[in-house]
């Protein structure tokens, strides 16, 4: 039903194409993963590593949920881009908290946090009143309500703590999802449905979009970082590194279960799985790119000489964290997983203790011919098989 308050303001099955106040939201997250990549290059550890991942955690919940309230309303609508623009807002004031949500700032991120993420949902609820969204919204606004008490706690708390108690808030949200958000009086979502009010095509488009968006981290920290030393020519193949590593998690995020997702959901007998899959493997490939881009510079400023086990893992755990995302992903669109993925990653990660000796840029030189090797695989299962229909895990 479309009565009551959201009759003017729903989007319609017919708007399929994203919107420009959609892309625009977007831009934000060009300046989070800045700043998020930031933080982990100035503490390359496992604590660094740690809170670099719950900042993360946090501000994909953020662009989820914020995609989902433009799935349901209209971004064309005047009254939905005023209400957007402090969501955007919020966005920015978080990004810029990042760098120390773990010390003086840490009570403006989780404020800010909370503040976007349960006004948005209050202000779907009011205007989802007789839509059958509606029960969707109050089901996630009581788990991020559950959460809230966590995120609070850890901005009150040191900074040892307030990393578990943020990331124990962060994990209750991914757990919820996965379990359709089982609310009191309202149960869960039904496992074989999923309240959106966009199509297929849109919420296909959007992660495609976010993803591309995502890598342009790597490619803003490759640019930056070559024009600020002198060039030569140790520096220059470690560009080129860079930029190779790039296309190619773009040429292999794109390859088929890229271009289906849209045809998965809509073939899928649990549509709500495909998207849960979907954002997971989404999850994983984005804090990938934003290690690749920390791998990435290093290896342009420091291209030759000892590298630090730090710096090997960021450079070959980046890619491997990306083909193990890409083939959640795959899986949620196939309901397999191909084989060269698999052995890219355990590849990957068997190199780590192997290249220690090594100079930063030939273990960038293993972690690009990896990725080419899975990217040709990908190329030759094409032209040897018949294009192949979505076929989404039952």
């Amino acid at each position: 039903m479309t009565t009551g308050r959201a009759g003017v303001l729903l989007r319609r099955p017919e708007q399929a194409r994203s919107a420009f106040l959609e892309l625009f939201f977007d831009l934000v997250f060009v300046l989070v993963f800045f700043q998020v990549s930031r933080e982990l290059l100035e503490q390359l550890t496992w604590t660094g590593a740690f809170q670099t991942l719950v900042l993360l955690f946090a501000m994909l919940h953020l662009w989820g949920a914020t995609t989902r309230l433009l799935d349901a309303f209209d971004p064309r609508h005047p009254l939905v881009q005023l209400l957007t623009m402090p969501i955007m807002l919020g966005a920015l004031v978080l990004a810029a908290a990042a760098p120390e949500a773990f010390g003086r700032r840490g009570l403006v991120f989780a404020g800010t946090y909370l503040t976007i993420r349960l006004g948005g949902l209050a202000i779907a609820i009011f205007f989802l009143q007789s839509h059958e969204a509606q029960a969707s919204a109050m089901r996630i606004f009581f788990w991020v309500a559950l959460s809230a008490p966590a995120w609070i706690a850890g901005a009150l708390s040191p900074e040892s703590v307030r990393a578990a108690l943020w990331m124990t808030a962060a994990v209750v949200e991914f757990a919820a999802l996965a379990l359709g958000f089982p609310t009191p009086k309202l149960g869960r979502h039904g496992p074989r449905r999923l309240e959106i009010v966009a199509s297929e095509e849109h919420v296909a488009e959007r992660y495609q979009q976010f993803f591309i968006v995502a890598l342009g981290e790597p490619i803003l920290v490759t640019g930056l970082t070559f024009a600020s030393g002198e060039v030569g020519p140790d520096r220059g193949a470690a560009t080129l590194l860079a930029f190779a590593t790039t296309a190619l998690l773009w040429r292999i995020y794109i390859h088929r279960a890229g271009a289906l997702l849209a045809g998965a959901i809509a073939a899928s007998h649990d549509p709500l799985r495909v998207a849960v899959l979907t954002f997971y493997g989404h999850v994983l490939m984005v804090v990938a790119v934003v290690a690749i881009a920390v791998g990435d510079e290093l290896v342009i400023m420091h291209p030759s000489g000892h590298a630090e086990p730090a710096w090997i893992a960021v450079t070959l755990g980046g890619p491997a964290l990306f083909l193990t995302g890409r083939a959640l992903f795959e899986y949620a669109v196939f309901g397999r997983v191909s084989l060269p993925r698999v052995i890219g990653a355990l590849g990957l990660l068997a190199l780590i203790p192997a290249l220690m000796p090594v100079p930063p840029l030939a273990v960038a030189t293993a972690a690009t011919l990896v990725l080419a090797g899975v990217a040709v695989a990908d190329a030759a299962r094409t032209r040897r098989l018949p294009a192949e229909p979505p076929s989404p895990p039952r």
